[in-house]
Order: C-alpha cells, then sequence, then structure tokens
C-alpha cells in the first residue's frame, strides 16, 4: 500500500481538495483507496456527508483502543462511501483532545501507522489529510506515510506557512531520524494576477528540486463538488483541475520508486 500525507501548517492551500481529487481519480481508476481524516476540524469527514461530532467510528477510535491497550481493529473504524473502491476513516472534533490526552505517552506516534499496516492487503492506497498544527496527530501521519504532498497557495502568507511545514518536518526527522520524500505543490494559482505569478517564481527560486514542475489551477468547480459531496473527477472528468491533478498523479507516480527529494538531517 503506498502512503501519501496531505499537509501544510496553513489553513486553506488545498490540502482537502488534494486529498480527495487525488483520491477520486484513482478510484476512477479502479485501485482501492482509503482516505484518512487526521484533521479534527474534519473537512474531508464532512465533504462525504460525515458529522464529525456526532461519527461513532474512525480514526478517533483506534486512539481510544491504543490508549486502553485494546488490539487496533483499523478495518471497524472505515466507513463506505456512495463512490466505488472509495472509503473515508473520517475524524472526530474530540480529536482535539489528543495532544492532551496522549501526548506524552509512549508508542502513540505509531497508532496509525500500525493500523494502516494491518489493511495493506485492503488497500493500494492510503491518502491522509494532515491537521495544519504540530501534535500527535501530525506526527503520527509524518511517521505513517512514504511520501509527504505538501500544498501551497500561490501567495505571500502561504509561503511563509511553506517554511514552518519544512521546519517542523525537519524537527521531526532529526528527532526519529528518518528521511521522508516529499513534493510541494503550488495551488490555487491564477496567472492573471501579479501575486500569484511572484509567488510561483519564489517557490521554483527558493525549492527548486522539491517544488512540482505544474500548478492546479483557481476552478470554482472545486467548490461545487464539495457542496454535492462529490470529488471532481467523478462530477467532471475534463474539469481543468481534474486535468492538473491528473498530471500531478501521474508525475508522482513516475518518480517512484526513486525519491522526488529528501529533507537532510
Amino acid at each position: 500500500m503506498k502512503t501519501w500525507a496531505v499537509a501544510n501548517q496553513k489553513g486553506g492551500v488545498g490540502k482537502t481538495t488534494t486529498a480527495v481529487t487525488l483520491g477520486g481519480l484513482l478510484a476512477l481508476r479502479g485501485s482501492q483507496v482509503l482516505l484518512v481524516d487526521m484533521d479534527p476540524h474534519g473537512s474531508l469527514t464532512t465533504y462525504f456527508g460525515m458529522d464529525p461530532d456526532a461519527v461513532s467510528t474512525g480514526v478517533y477510535t483506534l486512539f481510544q483502543q491504543a490508549a486502553n491497550g485494546r488490539p487496533l481493529s483499523p478495518n471497524n473504524a472505515v466507513v463506505e462511501t456512495a463512490f466505488k473502491n472509495l472509503h473515508v476513516m473520517p475524524a472526530a472534533t474530540a480529536m482535539a483532545t489528543l495532544d492532551r490526552q496522549l501526548g506524552t505517552r509512549e508508542g502513540m506516534g505509531l497508532v496509525l501507522k500500525k493500523s494502516l499496516e494491518r489493511m495493506a492487503d485492503r488497500y493500494e492506497y492510503a491518502l491522509l489529510d494532515c491537521p495544519p498544527m504540530l501534535g500527535v496527530l501530525m506526527v503520527n501521519a509524518l511517521a505513517a506515510c512514504e511520501h509527504l504532498l505538501i500544498p501551497v497557495q500561490t501567495e505571500f502568507l502561504a509561503i511563509k506557512g511553506l517554511e514552518r511545514m519544512l521546519h517542523t518536518l525537519g524537527m521531526i526527522q532529526r528527532s526519529r531520524r528518518f528521511q521522508l520524500n516529499y513534493t510541494i505543490i503550488p495551488t490555487l494559482f491564477d496567472r492573471r494576477t501579479r501575486s500569484a505569478l511572484q509567488s510561483l517564481y519564489q517557490l521554483r527560486q527558493h525549492h527548486p528540486q522539491e517544488t512540482w514542475n505544474g500548478v492546479i489551477p483557481v476552478d470554482t468547480q472545486f467548490r461545487e463538488a464539495s457542496t454535492v459531496g462529490q470529488p471532481l473527477p467523478m462530477m467532471d472528468p475534463e474539469a481543468r483541475g481534474v486535468q492538473a491533478y491528473r498530471t500531478l498523479l501521474e508525475d508522482l507516480e513516475s518518480a517512484e520508486p526513486s525519491p522526488n527529494t529528501t529533507v537532510a538531517i
């Protein structure tokens, strides 16, 4: 199972859109896909019509099992969606309390990794939609994934958020002594604006090896797809945003197993 995490320590940059769209593309071609909502805000969970305040199973369940010393039951934490080959492990709002409950307990950084390993024969891909803050959930996602996708909105403040994300990544890698491949994805790009063009230039100047050579354009159909709870590839396979993500997916897969880049530690 290939496991990709989608993370950035700034909100509104397209993390959930990236996870849902790549998941939809993979499901359409016949791959078994698991979307994991690691964010207590539950945007991905809400996207598929579930209420993070009311879900009865999901990511939070796994941490409860681990904290109580019970065997992990990840298959029971998964919910089927209305779309073939696409499943979700939903988020609960209560996940926001995990740092206070479990932050200092041994072994809590590998709960997700161990859970996904138990489902490796069930899914070909797992995509993790991460929270925008450092904590036990982010640590779990980075420990579980083999490739990190960092969506960065092409505007000044989002680039500052990228620097925080890379600092966090380097810090975790130094403490845990592992390396993680990552790719920076320019998102919400509008070539009509000087700000977007300048921001894209900065990304490619400062992170030339790490930044994907394409862009994800502004596409209002992403918003329309989220309103009806349908991945855009299944609503309009030829939408320009979908075409951009399709190219990204092809590039990500053509780069494996060779790493795109790594953070030096």
